[in-house]
């Protein structure tokens, strides 16, 4: 029997490669084809053939709140009906950033972007232009979105460079980024040695959620913390997954460990398409207009 979610899926793929907007969701990891839903509520999802279930991926992971809750459906109601987008600064900016300051231990400044990975993106830029190096470390299993530099998989040694983990990634940008294990303090420390004023930052996954769930070993951060600190590095942590969820200061808050740079997404908008950066105040006056990146 043919249902709806098969016939908008085949439709899909005619206009949209693959038949998804992410390949998450394409249901390849665990078979089938995905089905489409029709709307949702609370920890409840109801697709187009009728059926209600229980959500236990909450967009993956923003709706913290569950879906379509009456504080965030009204925030949203009102906002729009004042307008958009504006293209200039807008109140509910200073707001925003007034709340994410207060929250977040490490942050002093923060800038808004769109999502997670342009954060991301960010951090590693403003971590190259404030130490003036080129170089970044990122553990394998971590993912921090579809950032070049950042799409890269580990070589066949604890210290050789990455190699491209998607077609499209020049071997150029993969060289500029040293993958190492998770949790393995001695492999920081060899890669400091070998690339000597040469490592902008590290950025991480304080607790790594996209590779299965597992938590860095006891210590570790305070490691990481130490090891930029001794090198003139940037910790970056990219708390997309973690922020707010773990706690309201996210893993930095738990921890006591403070990085220089932390990336946020669609969490802090209710699962709109948002995200934001933020760190150190002499590092952030980096940023265009007041600095060079």
């Amino acid at each position: 029997m043919t249902t709806r979610s098969s016939e908008l899926f085949a439709l899909a793929r005619r206009r949209i490669p693959g038949g998804v907007n992410s390949p998450v969701r394409a249901f390849r990891g665990v078979g089938g084809e995905p089905f489409f839903v029709d709307r949702a509520k609370g920890a409840h999802i109801w697709d187009v053939d009728g059926r209600e279930l229980i959500d236990y991926v909450g967009t993956w992971g923003p709706a913290i709140l569950g879906h379509a809750p009456q504080v965030v459906t009204n925030a949203v109601a009102e906002a729009a009906r004042n307008g958009m987008s504006f293209g200039i600064p807008n109140p509910l900016e200073v707001e925003m950033a007034e709340l994410i300051c207060a929250w977040m231990p490490a942050i002093k400044k923060v800038r808004m972007v769109n999502s997670g990975t342009e954060a991301t993106m960010a951090c590693v830029r403003l971590a190259r232009g404030f130490t003036k190096r080129d170089k970044i470390i990122k553990f394998a299993g971590c993912y921090h979105g579809h950032v070049d530099s950042l799409l890269v998989k580990a070589g066949s040694g604890l210290l050789t460079h990455g190699h491209p983990d998607s077609a499209g990634v020049p071997k150029s940008f993969a060289a500029e980024t040293i993958v190492l294990p998770f949790n393995n303090i001695e492999a920081v420390r060899a890669a400091f040695r070998k690339n000597r004023r040469a490592i902008a930052g590290i950025i991480l996954e304080p607790i790594p959620a996209n590779a299965g769930l597992f938590f860095p070993r006891k210590g570790f951060l305070e490691q990481l913390r130490e090891e930029c600190t001794r090198h003139g590095a940037l910790l970056i942590f990219d708390e997309v997954m973690t922020g707010f969820r773990v706690g309201p200061g996210g893993v930095q808050g738990l921890s006591g460990v403070r990085p220089d740079l932390t990336a946020l997404g669609k969490v802090i908008g209710g699962g709109l398409p948002v995200g934001a950066f933020g760190g150190r105040a002499e590092v952030m006056d980096e940023l265009s207009p007041d600095g060079p990146v």
